[in-house]
């Protein structure tokens, strides 16, 4: 029997188990009648306890294979039910369980469509969200923030999303500009509110100021005028990169009189983020820079006068490509081989980007269908829901309509059983590749790193 049926079974009749607090509460409001039950605290809650509610509150039982795991190991009827226990113990007084039952339910969204499910009980989420985000610590505030983000990507834009935005938002603003709150749940809050309002917001006003939220907090990062060295990170850096990333994102959908005047404010200062002793701050940086020089190229206008297109004009050109080509080339022993081989790649690219005009088109494949990746605004967009949905995104590209009109993939594209049959590998099948593929490249790796492997063959 498969693990999370085992686990499940007992919770199904509502008679099995020891009959914990957190189990009793979900078998009664799932499907058998309401029951008077004190639940759990966090000092009361024993490994007997913990283990009843895991068998609702184990993400990677959704995270790890996606929607496969509805065609090989259940129905949609029971993720419904596991969903209904998830959000019954989203009012559990245990923060563990809380937080468990949230991460389930984002894990769910990400990997599967349930915009039916979810819009019955849109109302009931939102309140759930907002009371672990009031009254939690950093890793419910996380759990509860990340979930915000996956439940505005099912509901897409419209006026659903636009009062989940209108309720939490105000919350977590809030959350970000807390210096006494977790910079951890700071980061994830900045992510989400970005995000949301990006899905959501339909008011030109609530965009500008979610950038200005957002601006105040990266640009507290700039290298002030009297330093000379390098900017050294703190810990505040993390939360810093991701507002900067996420008001990268917000410019893409700004009016270009907007864009102009962010560009204007920033483009002079950005590249001092490039100095970073943090080498996820200068990837961001010098990506947002890419991105920006292709928006403000992007507006262009003829000339009429000389029947050409007017250049864009950037005054500190020189020594902005020989900052770029220095990270393109950094061979500094100091950093790690791995940062290294990571920032090169990536500037390389941008270098390209800033003096050719240039983007590396990329393929993204799912299901019989392909995207190309061919600009940085696409580019930033699809890391920013990838990070989100994990290995989901590749689902969501195939269903989410809101994705496939951000990427402007049409609508999605109905296939029959059968061929959804074909086209996928069992979970046996897959293993097999993967373990032919990792005894390959061992192989290959001894060789080059012996050669005394290549003689051996000969006797």
């Amino acid at each position: 029997m498969p693990k999370n049926k085992k686990r499940n079974t007992p919770h199904r009749g509502g008679s099995g188990g020891s009959g914990s607090g957190a189990a009793a509460a979900t078998a009664a409001t799932a499907g058998g009648q309401h029951r008077n039950v004190q639940p759990f605290s966090d000092e009361d809650a024993s490994i007997e306890t913990m283990s009843h509610c895991s068998g609702y509150s184990d993400p990677s039982s959704l995270a790890e294979d996606g929607p496969e795991v509805l065609d090989e190991e259940g129905t949609q009827e029971d993720l419904e039910y596991k969903l209904k226990g998830f959000i019954d113990l989203t009012l559990d007084k245990s923060a563990k369980t809380r937080q468990a039952a949230l991460e389930g339910i984002k894990n769910a969204l990400a990997s599967k469509m349930l915009y039916e499910f979810i819009l019955e009980r849109r109302m009931t989420l939102t309140d759930s969200i907002e009371r672990c985000l009031k009254k939690g610590k950093s890793d419910e505030q996380r759990a509860a923030a990340a979930l915000a983000s996956v439940l505005c990507i099912q509901l897409g834009p419209g006026i659903e999303s636009e009062e989940v935005l209108k309720t939490l938002g105000p919350i977590l603003k809030k959350i970000i500009c807390d210096g006494t709150a977790s910079i951890q749940a700071r980061q994830t809050c900045a992510t989400c509110f970005g995000v949301c309002c990006f899905i959501a917001t339909d008011d030109i006003t609530e965009l500008y100021s979610t950038l200005e939220c957002l601006e105040n907090i990266f640009t507290k990062s700039y290298l002030k005028e009297k330093d000379t060295n390098v900017i050294c990170s703190t810990p505040n850096t993390v939360l810093h990169i991701s507002s900067l990333l996420t008001w990268t994102l917000l410019l893409t959908i700004c009016p270009i009189s907007e864009v102009k005047k962010k560009l204007e404010m920033h483009f002079h200062k950005l590249p001092s983020l490039l100095s970073s002793d943090d080498v996820n701050m200068r990837i961001a940086a010098g990506e947002s820079l890419a991105l920006m020089f292709e928006l403000a190229r992007g507006m262009e206008s003829p000339c009429l006068e000389y029947g050409r297109n007017t250049d864009f004009f950037y005054e500190d050109m020189e020594s902005l490509t020989q900052m770029l080509r220095a990270l393109a080339t950094d061979g500094n022993k100091h950093r790690a081989k791995v940062d290294k081989r990571k920032q090169r790649s990536v500037f390389r690219d941008i270098l390209r980007a800033v003096e050719e005009r240039d983007f590396p088109t990329e393929t993204v494949k799912f299901g019989p269908e392909r995207m190309y990746i061919d600009c940085w605004v696409k580019k930033h967009t699809y890391d920013t829901f990838k990070e989100i949905l994990g290995s989901g995104m590749q689902y969501h590209l195939q269903s989410n309509e809101f994705l496939r009109n951000v990427f402007e993939l049409g609508p999605p594209v109905m296939l029959d059983a059968a061929t959804l049959k074909t086209m996928k590998i069992s979970r046996f099948e897959r293993h097999l590749y993967n373990s032919a593929a990792f005894k390959a490249r061992t192989k290959a790796r001894s060789k080059c790193r012996d050669k005394r492997a290549d003689v051996g063959e000969f006797f």
